[in-house]
């Protein structure tokens, strides 16, 4: 998350109320939130943040596990605060209860535990170095998942992306895909004004080896009849609690024209699951007319994508829980926020 963000949250919370008041709506009254579903699993990001929620975070992987009916756990990525330090012993912290979860674990990195470690309060690291050690310590096994019971995914790690990952369920084929906020890892570095040679290079291989993963994604789906596509992934490219300036988004243009290009010649349903701003949101972002067209400024729109952020943050009250609805439901996917209870 960029610094700038930081200093608008509790503006942008307020601000966005309203729109967040409609989209609940708007989610309990969609079609097939009802019908009763044959596969579950939860969707987290942008946690534990801070030392209270490091403290509750077992809790919260217990209230998780609890819930019989949820088969895997996605991470989304961001799993400590843009001010805290990435050490190594943090990471081994995270890696130890991301192994208390019973079902399998799928995690992808954010920027806050590495693109942004370059800032002082984050011990001054260089960020491909702590890159390197989050590879090492959360996947270790390639194209298998973390969690007691784990399972084997796809992955690109042939590419030297591992933690790029497919996977298909009950008819939905998704992608967790490392595209992260500070403009994927783009946003210059402390003392610096722009991005060095190396985060340039760096990102479009990275941005490159996400968008052949949600295209090959698209065509298997295709392929097998699929009834939906799921992509999953840290950046809010859509951020509605502030208005980007296109530094801030322009690494993200090639995979929003990807997103509206895949969405229009795929004939089941498109959902994308972030987090990064930390507030709960349902949205069509690309549908025609929205402001965000010309933001990135890409050809055609699509309504055959709806976008779900997940709380985080000091929002981190509750978590996700997806559910793929039987066939014939009008909504191949439907969520609930369920609240932690510790």
């Amino acid at each position: 998350m960029s610094l700038k963000r930081f200093s608008r949250t509790a503006v942008a919370v307020v601000a966005a109320a309203p729109l967040l008041m409609a989209s609940t709506a708007a989610l309990a009254s969609a079609p097939g939130q009802q019908k009763p579903g044959n596969y579950s699993f939860a969707v987290i990001g942008d946690v534990p943040y801070g030392q209270a929620q490091i403290d509750a975070f077992p809790g919260w992987v217990d209230q998780i596990n609890a819930d019989r009916d949820v088969s895997m756990t996605i991470h989304v990525g961001d799993i400590k605060n843009g001010s805290s330090a990435c050490t190594n012993e943090y990471f081994a912290n995270i890696r130890t209860q991301f192994d208390r979860f019973e079902q399998p674990l799928i995690y992808v990195p954010g920027d806050n535990e590495w693109t942004d470690c370059h800032r002082l309060n984050n011990g001054a690291y260089n960020p491909y170095e702590r890159l390197d050690m989050l590879r090492t310590t959360f996947f270790p096994k390639p194209g298998q998942t973390l969690g007691e019971h784990s399972t084997k995914v796809a992955s690109q790690v042939k590419l030297g992306f591992p933690e790029n990952v497919q996977l298909r369920r009950q008819g939905v084929s998704m992608a967790v895909v490392h595209v992260v906020g500070s403009n994927n890892g783009l946003a210059p570095w402390t003392g610096a004004t722009t991005a060095n040679a190396q985060q340039v290079t760096e990102e479009k291989a990275r941005m490159d080896a996400s968008i052949a993963l949600i295209k090959d994604t698209f065509a298997q789906a295709a392929q097998r009849n699929d009834r939906a596509v799921a992509i999953y992934l840290q950046a809010d490219m859509f951020d509605p609690t502030y208005t980007p300036k296109p530094s801030d988004i322009s690494a993200f243009t090639p995979l929003v024209q990807t997103l509206i290009d895949e969405s229009n010649a795929f004939q089941g349903q498109v959902y994308l699951f972030d987090g990064d701003s930390h507030v709960y949101n349902v949205d069509q972002p690309l549908q025609a007319g929205s402001v965000w067209l010309s933001r990135y400024g890409v050809s055609g729109s699509t309504s055959n994508l709806t976008r779900i952020t997940v709380d985080g943050s000091s929002n981190n009250h509750d978590w996700l829980k997806v559910t793929v609805n039987r066939p014939g439901a009008e909504s191949v996917l439907s969520w609930e926020q369920v609240p932690y209870t510790s």
